[in-house]
């Protein structure tokens, strides 16, 4: 690698900081399909007759959803707000806790709400056994798999 083609500090930081971005954006377009979709289901006439626990589920997706969407968008507001004043550093610590926690509350958000119709269609046991699949599915390729390939690489 010749000197021309070295990162300095800051630079490293931008594109760090510009990698976060853009893989924010793949993660918002899915809480934001999950978000307009639990929204809408509020108004229809299936979801007055749900049971309490039912209308309990589904509140606790929105909740989740609402918080993925909060914490997702953070770090691009953070960014508009301070990148003049040379806080990448920042920006990209904050950023990625706030990346990490929302993608466990999108996965909360997504579990839940697949658990919620495998119990309306199927049933209690079905809802118990397709969410903790779902669960399961998330938590290994999203956390399990990057840590054994971070020991292993």
């Amino acid at each position: 690698m010749t000197g021309e083609d070295e990162e300095t500090p800051n630079q490293r930081l931008a594109r760090n900081v510009n990698e976060l971005l853009s893989e924010l954006r793949v993660a918002q377009a899915g809480v934001q399909i999950l978000f307009g979709f639990l929204l809408s289901v509020v108004f229809t006439a299936q979801f007055r007759e749900a049971s309490g626990s039912e209308k309990g589920m589904h509140l606790l997706a929105v909740v989740l959803a609402a918080a993925s969407t909060a914490l997702l968008a953070a770090p691009a507001a953070w960014h508009r707000i301070l990148f003049r004043e040379g806080r990448r550093f920042e920006i990209l610590r904050a950023g990625n806790r706030a990346v990490l926690t929302g993608l466990v509350c999108l996965a909360a958000a997504i579990t839940d709400t697949v658990a919620l119709i495998a119990k309306v269609v199927y049933g209690p046991i079905a809802m118990g056994v397709v969410g903790g699949l779902v669960g399961i599915l998330f938590v290994v390729l999203w956390f399990v798999i990057p840590r054994r390939l971070k020991r292993y690489g």
